[in-house]
């Protein structure tokens, strides 16, 4: 099998597993209890927080633990929104890119559904990138949080971050970036990006799913959306994830110490001979997001004539694992709200394939992965494109 579907998941790491191993057996203890075996745990979270502190550039008090990106996004979203508007009522507010994971749009959602805010939606462009143009036309005196992800799930269209967080930050608007696709692949100092709140992931980077961080920058105001015993300084109440806390922190330690060279420009170049071999190989195929300005990791093509659900069954059954878009959209057959987004055709985008890898890839899995491309979409072409 040749998996390339590294940003839905990824497998635990040795090291990870070896890391949290401790905090699932013999060292048990609740944080909050005063004896040596919780002693034992609060250490072991003490630490955790620390080292990714470092490894976002960030105070350990600016890091709270969470169950993973999407608990971290809506902590983020809403708990910014409403404690912004609780503070002066005229900031109703939040604009979001066209592009967001679902965990950022629904909970922009709910605040207007529930809350009555407004929700401006950002443009991009046919790359899936935000202008700065396009952020400063919704922003205005009501603005109450901006959130546009750093590296996009489905086309890995990276966002000029840092530029965009900075024309917030002129005005006075807290920005939020969902960080879940760039954490191994980008750097994530959040000094450097200049954003008040970044969410990630474990899982997209080795730690186990169910374990995930978000930076929240100091005197940034936050609603709970947990309530209970006022764990993480009271952000996030309930007995913490001593065991995930460390397998999160073992994981952005073990990405930010790797290689000084990093994995990003030998997976691009792969990537690159990838996207080339395909497009060469399957007439009218096009690849989805910006040419230059994308994760090493992510490679997404149109097949027009085909159905991406047919060519991703035709593909596994030649061995190669991948994804016609989003795993959080699973079971949906609707065209890719990214890819309208983007100006693609509806029976276009239903055509969508993503493949993405990890840092382990190989130049012989890629060029086997190309010619199993090719294959499957001749094959699904000649059936007809509802095969």
């Amino acid at each position: 099998m040749i998996f390339l579907d590294a940003a839905a998941t990824t497998p635990v790491r040795r090291e990870v597993l070896e890391a949290m191993w401790p905090y699932l057996t013999g060292e048990f203890g609740n944080p909050s209890s005063h004896h040596s075996l919780g002693d034992a745990a609060a250490t072991a979270l003490a630490g955790a927080r620390a080292a990714t502190a470092k490894a976002l550039g960030c105070r350990p008090g600016e890091v709270i633990f969470t169950s993973g990106g999407t608990e971290a996004d809506n902590l983020a979203v809403k708990g910014i929104a409403l404690a912004r508007r609780s503070a002066d009522p005229g900031l109703d507010r939040v604009a979001i890119s066209a592009v967001e994971h679902p965990a950022v749009e629904e909970s922009a959602r709910y605040l207007e559904r529930v809350h009555g805010f407004g929700v401006d939606v950002i443009p991009v462009d046919r790359y899936g990138q935000v202008t700065e143009e396009a952020l400063l036309a919704v922003l205005g005196p009501r603005t109450a949080l901006v959130s546009v992800m750093y590296a996009n799930n489905e086309v890995g269209t990276v966002q000029p971050v840092a530029r965009l967080a900075a024309l917030a930050r002129e005005r006075g608007i807290p920005f939020h970036t969902d960080a879940v696709q760039a954490a191994g692949w980008l750097p994530l100092d959040t000094g450097a990006l200049g954003v008040d709140a970044l969410s990630m992931s474990g899982h997209k980077l080795g730690a186990p799913k169910g374990s995930g961080a978000l930076f929240l920058r100091g005197r940034t105001r936050v609603e709970p959306l947990v309530h209970g015993g006022g764990q993480e300084r009271g952000r996030r109440s309930g007995t913490e994830n001593v065991a995930g806390a460390v397998a999160t922190a073992t994981a952005l330690t073990l990405a930010a110490t790797a290689d000084p060279a990093g994995p990003s420009g030998r997976v691009a170049a792969l990537r690159d001979g990838f996207i080339e071999a395909v497009l060469a190989g399957v007439p009218g195929a096009f690849l989805t997001g910006h040419p230059t300005e994308r994760l090493p990791s992510v490679a997404s093509f149109c097949f027009p004539g085909t159905s991406g659900e047919s060519v991703l069954l035709e593909l596994e059954r030649q061995g190669v694992i991948c994804s016609s878009g989003s795993a959080c959209a699973a079971g949906s057959d609707a065209p890719s709200p990214v890819l309208l987004a983007m100006g693609i055709e509806p029976a276009v985008a239903q055509t969508a394939v993503r493949f993405s890898f990890d840092s382990a890839i190989t130049a012989g899995e890629l060029q086997e992965a190309a010619a199993a491309v090719r294959t499957a979409v001749v094959s699904v072409r000649a059936l007809g494109p509802t095969s």
